[in-house]
């Protein structure tokens, strides 16, 4: 019989995730427009994409062999609190200082330090939470979490932006922020504290490391889907300041028609998390659902901003419903399957993959947009994006599939 999904812990994970979310969301689609609207350029806005994205890089090659070692709730907790002051921080030097480009870089770099922080505590203790047998309905509640939010949060943010101003935005997200690590602080976890017989030096660490290397080189499957959400990812993290850009001087267009996107993707979403919490998917059919869903997505993607503005609209609504699906798949399957000694390493190790090409695609997409018009910019990338499919799920697709189908308690899971 399998345990129940809401237990104390799942309860409260899920409070603090909504309070981390709410104040980010707002914050960060009100910044994502002054960019573009104090610089003018594609290239300035995904440049800050960029410059976000250098500590989930290098911060969980330095910390996941540690925290793999030691309990993660204090690192989970440590991170929102403090990420929560700097946020505070920043909102209270917006009221007496104007905004400054080149400042905000520097500071965006040291709240993305933070944040990848506790990104990584965050995705090595949800799978702990989640009750046994319960991953999938887990994931989705935590797939339909953020659109629910976004779709709250964008028009007051649309608002907001216009009425309070930044500051008080950068000071709503730093309390939050607070509030979402004083509920993680509540939770109770049993952790484990992996035994070392020698200090823990710069010589253990780069063993652990090698640990995962060696583990990684033999899992084609786990190669296959991390290159391939790295790919798409780095291009879909070009494609914001294009829209951004693109309902900002195209005719007819503007920040609240961009805003009801949120919408049709929460719709899309939300019908999509609800299949997945009250769907059961047969292990053997997940990977061709997954492949189908990657195929479609590039597809609306490619043909998204030739179409009249309605259909745009029931575009981000497959999309989001489609993108729910396969997303509750795929972390559902490979959190279940990697080891959970070694899950804080593979873990960062997906986020360097991640991040490395997310920084250098960002960047190329926002810099061809300079040149290219806005939608063929989005259309070819798109295209190279399930290039890029076919080339590491599809050829790979027997390797793939073990990801999918293994079973977590006869899995490689401690």
């Amino acid at each position: 019989m399998k345990n129940p999904l809401w237990t104390r812990n799942f309860s409260l994970l899920i409070a603090a995730t909504t309070f981390g979310c709410m104040g980010g969301i707002v914050g960060n689609f009100a910044l994502s427009f002054l960019v573009f609207d104090e610089t003018g350029s594609t290239f300035a806005s995904a440049l800050v994409i960029a410059i976000q994205l250098i500590p989930n890089f290098l911060i969980p090659l330095l910390v996941a062999p540690w925290m793999d070692r030691f309990p993660r709730k204090p690192f989970l907790v440590f991170g929102d609190f403090i990420n929560g002051i700097f946020y505070a921080l920043m909102g209270i030097y917006l009221l007496f200082f104007d905004f400054s480009y080149v400042g905000y870089l520097g500071y965006s770099l040291l709240l993305a330090t933070l944040g990848s922080l506790d990104e990584l505590a965050y995705n090595s203790i949800f799978p702990k939470i989640i009750p046994s047998g319960m991953e999938q309905k887990g994931y989705a509640i935590s797939s339909m979490l953020y659109p629910l939010l976004r779709v709250i949060m964008l028009p007051l943010a649309a608002v907001l932006m216009d009425t309070i101003g930044m500051p008080w935005l950068f000071i709503g997200q730093g309390l939050f922020s607070i509030c979402a690590a004083l509920i993680e602080n509540t939770i109770q976890l049993t952790e484990e504290t992996r035994v070392c017989e020698k200090t823990f030096s710069f010589q253990v660490w780069k063993e652990d490391l090698q640990e995962v290397l060696r583990y990684f080189k033999k899992e084609r499957g786990l190669q296959a889907i991390y290159y391939y959400m790295a790919a798409t990812n780095g291009v879909a993290s070009g494609y914001a300041p294009i829209l951004v850009a693109f309902f900002r001087t195209a005719p007819g267009m503007s920040a609240a028609l961009y805003s009801l996107f949120s919408i049709a993707e929460f719709l899309g979403r939300t019908i999509g998390g609800v299949v997945q919490y009250r769907i059961e998917i047969p292990k053997k059919k997940k990977f061709y659902v997954t492949f189908a869903v990657y195929t479609f997505y590039e597809c609306m993607d490619l043909i998204l901003l030739w179409l009249p503005y309605p259909l745009m609209l029931v575009n981000r609504a497959f999309a989001g419903f489609l993108g729910t699906n396969s997303a509750t798949l795929r972390v559902a399957a490979v959190q279940s399957y990697i080891p959970e000694s070694m899950r804080a390493r593979i873990n960062a190790f997906e986020n360097m993959i991640l991040m490395a090409v997310s920084s250098i695609l960002s960047v190329i997409v926002g810099a061809t947009a300079e040149i290219l018009d806005y939608r063929l910019c989005m259309s070819f990338f798109a295209a190279c994006s399930l290039l890029i499919c076919f080339c590491t799920i599809f050829r790979c697709r027997a390797d793939v599939k073990k990801v999918y189908e293994t079973d977590k308690n006869l899995s490689g899971a401690d």
